[in-house]
């Protein structure tokens, strides 16, 4: 067995010194640039955060630092599991690999925060996870607690950057001290506008780590990327997250997450749908069932879901590239009748304030309530700015 794992994983670098070439002048996540990772790691003890979406090429970069002969000890794992794609929010243990035998850490189990002795006799620790841009996506929350682990136990933290599928645009309500969790910990808008990369260096810059003690922190940058580069992940993100289009529409319909609306887990189209059994004036339905690694529990499993299809949104609107859209969800109010139940306590969370909610109650418009956010997300530019790694 093992040494079947050896020879496909031999066979896999010759591939991947291929693709490097082949991908010279084009985008390259920094995890592409083994070379230069390998030289920091070579004959350290390592631990690595990673999960599905953590490849170069095709090969997680768990198995890439393996076949470059790296001293792995350890793999952390943040929502939805390393290699074994789960539910959002489905509790995650400990485990030991059957591939590479290491042992696997749960940082969205019993703990999101890696503790001292996980980090026992490591030399330096690997985040490596695709990010989309959004606050309330975990990943950030889990490099944040990550940061300061590895600061309170003094071992650097080596971050290979990948760009951000919505990093072009900055929108959304910056988080109120009072709704920090693990789906918003810092006072940042929901789009913020940054790689994993530079987010880390705003964390660590802005003393946002526990009693503001700072992370030995390390970048390695994204090769030929700007903020504005178009640029999908070739893994989902996240199982509920399948294509590019419903990266972009994440922003705006995870909203909805707080509410009774579906956005059309237990579908074939996560995230680019929404809709439900009460709202029977809408032509577009769907039906959401139970879908192994991608939905379990489906909300409305087996019910008649009335609602709209997003998937050819931009292609018909491409305005509206760059701006979270509040329509969707102040029509789904009010189609429903303002059920004092349309909203739930996660959804103060996911907006970071009360204040949206009030705003839909009271019946504000859309461009009102998006001008409300105005001066917040002018002075977190000026914050941003000071951590830009690229145009």
């Amino acid at each position: 067995m093992i040494c079947s794992f050896k020879l496909h994983l031999l066979l896999t670098m010759l591939l991947l010194m291929q693709y490097n070439l082949f991908v010279a002048a084009q985008v390259r996540p920094a995890a592409y640039e083994t070379e230069k990772y390998i030289k920091i790691l070579h004959g350290k003890k390592v631990g690595v955060v990673a999960n599905a979406s953590s490849l170069v090429a095709t090969v997680n970069i768990v198995d890439t630092l393996i076949g470059s002969g790296i001293d792995v000890k350890v793999v952390f794992s943040p929502e939805h599991g390393f290699k074994v794609k789960e539910d959002a929010g489905q509790i995650s243990t400990d485990y030991t690999d059957p591939d590479t035998g290491l042992r696997i850490i749960s940082l969205y189990g019993l703990k999101k925060k890696p503790a001292a002795m996980d980090l026992a006799g490591l030399d330096i620790v690997v985040f490596d996870i695709q990010d989309v841009g959004a606050r309330f996506y975990t990943y950030i929350s889990t490099l944040s607690l990550v940061m300061e682990a590895c600061a309170e136990s003094n071992i650097p933290l080596l971050v290979l950057d990948r760009p951000n599928p919505n990093a072009f645009y900055i929108d959304g309500p910056v988080l109120e001290p009072k709704y920090k969790s693990f789906v918003g910990m810092h006072p940042v808008p929901v789009v913020y506008g940054m790689t994993i990369g530079e987010y880390a260096k705003m964390v660590n810059g802005e003393g946002w780590l526990k009693g503001g003690i700072p992370c030995d922190l390390s970048i390695l940058p994204i090769e030929n990327y700007t903020h504005n580069t178009v640029w999908a992940p070739s893994a989902r993100p996240s199982p509920n997250l399948p294509d590019a289009n419903s990266i972009m529409l994440y922003p705006s319909l995870c909203f909805f997450e707080g509410t009774v609306i579906s956005v059309g887990r237990g579908t074939s189209t996560p995230f680019e749908v929404y809709g439900h059994p009460g709202m029977q004036g809408y032509k577009y339905s769907f039906t959401p069932e139970a879908i192994k690694g991608m939905d379990s529990k489906p909300m409305y499993k087996g019910k008649l879901c009335y609602g709209e299809n997003l998937q050819q949104y931009y292609s018909q609107h491409t305005a509206d590239k760059g701006r979270i859209i509040l329509s969707w969800l102040i029509r789904s109010y009010n189609t429903l009748g303002s059920k004092p139940d349309f909203f739930n306590p996660y959804f103060d969370q996911l907006a970071g304030t009360a204040s949206l909610q009030e705003q839909i109650i009271k019946g504000m418009k859309e461009e009102d309530i998006r001008n409300s956010w105005k001066a917040g997300i002018e002075a977190f530019k000026k914050i941003r700015g000071r951590y830009l790694l690229y145009p």
